[in-house]
């Protein structure tokens, strides 16, 4: 299902079972997997990758450079950025155009979650990790790594079921050893 008010460039792809919401935004060149949910008023930028079962909720921002993963949450109002020095001119006071800098990659692995408001810098965030609700995200996030904070930083880690992993997850089986 892709709602009326929806942009899609006729250059996208976009998978089977997916159903994105009102005023989305989905530019050229675009991937967009199969099962997956974009919320209200989501952007997504063009050459960005999405994979399966992906839900994006409302106002969030995908920008060129990012590559979701299968199985990923991310939150309303997340952020993601591809500059880590962004600057609307140049030295030399001319506008910066695209040939003028190099968009920086950032890579959400299979099963992490975003939450509400984070904003990610040009990171990778592994597998199963999980970001807290309004952390800034400027450096990699292991897998099973939990974060928090402005800058986040690792402060645990978490199961496939997202509790804390202290000791044995009864759900998953896993444990904190296993990390």
């Amino acid at each position: 299902m892709i709602h009326k008010t929806v942009d899609v460039s006729k250059d996208a792809v976009i998978g089977e079972n997916t159903n994105i919401w009102h005023h989305c935004h989905v530019r050229e060149f675009a991937h967009i997997g199969t099962n997956c949910t974009l919320g209200k008023n989501v952007y997504i930028d063009h050459h960005v990758s999405i994979g399966n079962n992906v839900k994006i909720q409302n106002n969030v921002s995908v920008f060129h450079g990012v590559t979701i993963e299968d199985n990923v949450f991310v939150g309303p109002h997340v952020c993601f950025t591809n500059d880590k020095m962004p600057r609307a001119v140049n030295h030399d006071g001319t506008i910066k155009t695209s040939k003028d800098w190099t968009p920086e990659k950032t890579v959400v692995k299979k099963g992490a979650s975003i939450g509400a408001a984070a904003t990610i810098l040009p990171v990778t965030i592994g597998e199963w990790a999980m970001v807290g609700a309004g952390s800034v995200v400027t450096k990699d996030v292991p897998p099973y790594g939990l974060v928090l904070g402005t800058p986040a930083k690792l402060v645990s880690f978490v199961c496939k079921c997202g509790k804390r992993l202290e000791n044995m997850c009864n759900t998953c089986k896993l444990s904190a050893d296993e990390l």
